[in-house]
């Protein structure tokens, strides 16, 4: 087992005043540049194009001379090409599924890992999480950063780790039940999933010891967010993080549960417009941009994360003086585009969950018919529906459609389907089925 980790609060990076931060970040990323300069060909020669060398980074705001860097460059430079460590200084690697092509390799010096439990902790922590937590982790393990990342985070805490990985379900709800588990590591998706199956198992999630849900690894919302608490008695927490840049742990909410604080000594936000790549001011919503500012083995530049947030450096209740992220809930690749609308699942989310009777667990399916695009929402109802009469269902249907319009200002098909119908996931679900063919006329 790790070490514990112990920071004293008053001096601990998340309470820095906000000029030394500032100072640390400069000197962090002249040092990141410097390192990817020299050991990165691939960084390099995005630089000699614009004529630019590490000595032009005198300030913070020299940072949007860089140029960015996209998950195509990974891709490009498979397997190792972006290290700037060599091979017998890396002493672990991720790499994502490859679902979407070649797969995305990150890599990893000591350091590099004892900075990523560093991270974990301090989110624990914010939380309230002590050594007395058992944390059962039901993120996937190996290639993926988040079974691996949030065990030694935990175990770095000193906390009592269950490494359930995913999958079997009914273990799991019986090892939360058995272990006493106080805190757990999932999708939120799945999560949900885990509600559902406990109910069918005559199991009251509330009767568990559980007290904290630290969800992650794909987008949520608020209406989520009260659905999980309502059934439980846990915090539900929002962990951020993506491989390219650590894994989890990247920003994190405290306690307070008002966006994730991002761990700035480490990983420098900005906010772009996502089409001009123009930085944006505060509180303006846009894409969030990161850099890492000590990751020795794979330093990235100006990553462009595709997910759609805000920054805020509005004190947060905690007295943390880290910026924070709205909490993410969209991506600029999930969105679909139907009869000229830019749509995103959470809205339609939103709309389903702001009426009674519906459960969090719905399928967007997209056609195309007579030339026309369709839009339909399958979604499960309440168990206590389904007896009701046909005219009641079909209000049900109607009040849904006319929720999902106002919010994306496009009717849609609603389906009205019984519990347990639609497929559930043990990782990050996907919401849209997209069945149209651009190449089809009918």
């Amino acid at each position: 087992m790790a070490n514990k980790i112990v920071f004293d609060p008053v001096n601990a990076p998340d309470f820095l005043p906000v000029e030394k931060l500032r100072e640390l970040q400069l000197t962090r990323l002249q040092q990141t540049v410097l390192r990817a300069y020299e050991r990165v060909p691939f960084f390099r020669a995005r630089m000699e194009e614009r004529n630019l060398t590490p000595n032009d980074i005198q300030k913070l705001e020299d940072i949007a001379k860089l140029p960015f860097s996209i998950k195509k460059d990974l891709r490009d430079t498979y397997p190792f090409g972006l290290f700037a460590s060599p091979m017998n200084e890396v002493v672990r690697v991720h790499a994502s599924s490859g679902t979407t092509g070649k797969p995305i390799v990150v890599g990893y010096t000591r350091e590099d890992l004892r900075v990523w439990e560093e991270v974990i902790v301090r989110g624990m922590k914010s939380v309230g999480m002590t050594s007395n937590d058992i944390v059962q982790v039901s993120y996937g393990y190996g290639l993926f950063t988040g079974g691996l990342g949030a065990h030694y985070g935990a175990e770095a805490l000193g906390a009592t780790v269950v490494p359930a990985s995913g999958g079997n379900t009914h273990r799991q709800i019986m090892l939360m039940k058995d272990f006493g588990v106080t805190t757990i590591c999932c999708t939120p998706s799945y999560f949900i999933h885990l509600i559902d199956q406990a109910q069918s198992m005559g199991i009251d999630m509330k009767s568990l010891s559980l007290k904290y849900g630290i969800f992650g690894a794909e987008p949520w919302t608020q209406e989520m967010r009260k659905y999980i608490e309502a059934n439980t008695n846990i915090k539900a927490i929002d962990i951020y993080g993506l491989s390219e840049i650590i894994g989890p742990g990247v920003a994190m909410e405290c306690i307070h549960q008002a966006g994730p604080h991002i761990f700035e000594d480490y990983f420098y936000p900005e906010i772009i417009d996502p089409d001009t790549g123009e930085v944006l001011p505060e509180g303006e919503q846009g894409e969030l941009v990161l850099t890492t500012l000590s990751k020795a083995a794979m330093p990235m530049i100006r990553y462009r994360t595709r997910d759609l947030t805000s920054l805020t450096t509005e004190r947060c209740a905690c007295g943390r003086t880290l910026r924070r992220i709205k909490r993410i809930s969209t991506r600029s690749d999930d969105m679909f585009i139907i009869r000229g609308v830019n749509v995103f699942p959470t809205q339609i989310e939103t709309a389903l969950l702001s009426i009674e009777g519906t459960l969090p667990h719905y399928q967007i399916i997209l056609r195309r018919e007579h030339n026309l695009d369709t839009l339909e929402v399958q979604v499960e109802i309440n168990d206590k529906l389904i007896g009701d009469t046909v005219s009641e269902v079909t209000a049900l249907e109607k009040r849904i459609c006319r929720s999902v319009e106002q919010i994306i200002g496009i009717r849609a098909i609603i389906k009205l389907v019984q519990p347990d119908t639609l497929q559930r996931s043990e990782g990050k679900i996907k919401r849209v089925c997209d069945l149209r063919d651009p190449h089809k006329i009918n």
